[in-house]
């Protein structure tokens, strides 16, 4: 147990570790702030074109959104950072971060949006036109508010991946905290970091957790 505790939950080593695990968390953070916006954004904008533009528009969508779903986040950040400049393009690691989820997870948090849109009566739209609403107003006021309560939970679900998933932004040399943790263990030759680290994200994301499951009774009660 005493060799355990040394190895894998040394307050010691959590102590000296400590500013590089700050700096690696703000950087976490900042990540987020940045690529969940993007992603929502990004998603919002393709539900939209998915079920309101014309068949072409749809198909388009609906490809685009195939398509990065399907590519790996790790290899898309890749080839944005480290491929474009052979093509003459030079951007920065942010840049590569910010085009990359915006691309991911837009195509993700698109396809929920896009079942939420189409979970609502489309009496709904008819209602609010016959008001006087256009249907930009209409999509906008009456039938994006219904559709993101509807699947509220599984849009908070997706964000919990978003913030997981900036773990990989270290491959385009953004200290995040995943990234400053294994540094700290190949310096400490200690997993501690690795647990702090751990801990970091579960304090990160348990109040999301938790709204999840309330959420999701919730709906459950109301059925």
């Amino acid at each position: 147990m005493q060799d355990f505790t040394f190895a894998f939950l040394n307050l010691e080593i959590v102590r000296e570790a400590w500013p590089i695990l700050w700096s690696g968390f703000l950087y976490t953070v900042t990540l987020s702030l940045i690529t969940v916006p993007l992603g929502l954004v990004g998603g919002v904008a393709l539900a939209l074109l998915a079920t309101s533009g014309p068949w072409a528009v749809r198909l388009a969508a609906a490809c685009w959104t195939d398509l990065f779903r399907a590519i790996p986040p790790l290899v898309l950040l890749v080839f944005l950072y480290a491929g474009l400049p052979f093509a003459g393009f030079d951007i920065s690691a942010w840049g590569a971060v910010a085009i990359g989820f915006f691309l991911n997870t837009g195509a993700y948090y698109g396809e929920v949006l896009r079942a939420g849109i189409e979970s609502v009566p489309r009496g709904q739209m008819e209602a609010a036109r016959s008001t006087g609403l256009s249907r930009g107003q209409a999509l906008g006021y009456v039938v994006l508010p219904q559709a993101v309560r509807n699947v509220l939970p599984d849009l908070i679900s997706n964000t919990l991946e978003v913030v997981k998933l900036t773990s990989i932004a270290s491959v385009v040399a953004l200290p995040e905290l995943l990234f400053q943790a294994r540094q700290a263990q190949s310096v400490t030759y200690n997993a501690t970091p690795i647990v702090a680290a751990a801990v970091a994200y579960f304090l990160l994301l348990w109040p999301l957790v938790r709204l999840i499951s309330r959420l999701e009774n919730k709906a459950m009660a109301g059925r």
